[in-house]
């Protein structure tokens, strides 16, 4: 059965970089090679982390993605476009959305959540203990609420991304899963997946493959550009 993956979460979560190599996981998946994988990046908010940077990479892999109008472009809003609805219709797909950053972001898939509802869809919310305003379960909590209010959908699962990119450590990630519990316990909703880099899943899964394994693990590489 096919679905719908959206992906929230803090600006600078590594949401972006979560759902990119999400939808790789996928497509190398048992079963990927035969699927219809469609990425939907509907970050209109912040033109600096944006996953149609990896367009040209993940077509070549057979992954389409449809981007806002007038992305990376002078234009200061791109817009959402009709192609978007329609694919999020197409039971032929899966799809996998890319959501803005916090509230405002999430506006943007709450334009689509009456018929997103109509099909079998996850909405994650990635949470990184190493941004400042999900340091702690109260300032998760608090951008997780706003985001499940303003996108008319409520989130069925969390992804721990202590994701600082080559920085990341064995340790980031462990924290990271200690919030990720707490907040999981308090919204009776699972930990599905942990985003890390590839150095540090292999590191996880040797000495914690009782929470690590590499089906849970998203594992990142760095596929969207940084202007700064």
């Amino acid at each position: 059965m096919t679905g719908v993956y959206i992906f929230t979460g803090h600006f600078g979560s590594g949401k972006t970089e979560t759902a990119v190599n999400f939808a790789l996981k996928l497509k190398n998946s048992e079963h990927g090679a035969h699927k219809k994988i469609a990425l939907i990046d509907m970050d209109i908010v912040n033109p600096f982390f944006r996953s149609c940077d990896s367009k040209d990479f993940l077509e070549k892999e057979g992954i389409r993605v449809e981007v806002p109008l007038y992305a990376n472009s002078n234009v200061d809003v791109p817009a959402l476009t009709p192609v978007m609805s329609a694919l999020i219709e197409d039971e032929s797909y899966d799809v996998i959305i890319d959501v803005g950053g916090d509230d405002i972001g999430a506006k943007a898939v709450g334009r689509y959540s009456d018929i997103i509802k109509l099909r079998n869809y996850k909405q994650f919310f990635v949470v990184n203990v190493r941004r400042p305003f999900t340091v702690n379960l109260e300032a998760a909590t608090k951008i997780f609420d706003e985001i499940e209010y303003t996108s008319k959908i409520k989130a069925t699962a969390i992804i721990n991304s202590a994701n600082m990119m080559e920085e990341t450590t064995v340790e980031d990630c462990l924290a990271g899963y200690s919030l990720a519990c707490q907040l999981s316990e308090l919204k009776k909703i699972p930990i599905e997946y942990h985003a890390v880099t590839d150095a540090v899943a292999d590191a996880l899964i040797k000495k914690h493959g009782d929470i690590f394994t590499e089906d849970n693990v998203i594992r990142i590489n760095r596929m969207v550009k940084r202007l700064f």
